[in-house]
């Protein structure tokens, strides 16, 4: 992977894909980005390298606890930043795109001032 941004980029994706199926496999993940199958599966390698995966039957992609964790931070990320920007004023697809790019690079204090802000703002 080339980044820090692409690792979480794969975990949430895994972990929305879950949500909608039993069983994800490498194929799966790579429909959802659009990427090669070989560059997914090189991801998921490094990804269970990492024990934040572990295939299971039938290679079935399977997050560990601590993929699960840091999969869900991630996606917790990307739904209060969306909805903060759409409360800005912000469309649901501009909200999603920037919402994408700004859950990577934001600290985790400055994250933690957001969400207790749109706890207080944003309609629910």
């Amino acid at each position: 992977m080339k980044s820090h941004e692409s690792e979480e980029m794969y975990l949430e994706t895994i972990l929305l894909l879950t949500q909608k199926s039993p069983e994800v496999h490498a194929i799966d993940v790579a429909g959802e980005l659009g990427y090669a199958k070989s560059s997914v599966s090189r991801a998921m390698g490094l990804l269970h390298k990492k024990e934040y995966i572990a295939l299971g039957e039938s290679d079935a992609i399977e997050l560990t606890p601590a993929g699960h964790k840091k999969a869900a931070d991630i996606y917790e990320r990307h739904r209060v930043i969306t909805a903060l920007l759409m409360n800005a004023g912000a469309d649901e697809k501009l909200a999603e795109e920037n919402a994408c790019r700004i859950e990577h690079v934001i600290s985790p204090e400055l994250f933690d001032i957001l969400k207790a802000y749109a706890g207080r703002i944003v309609k629910k």
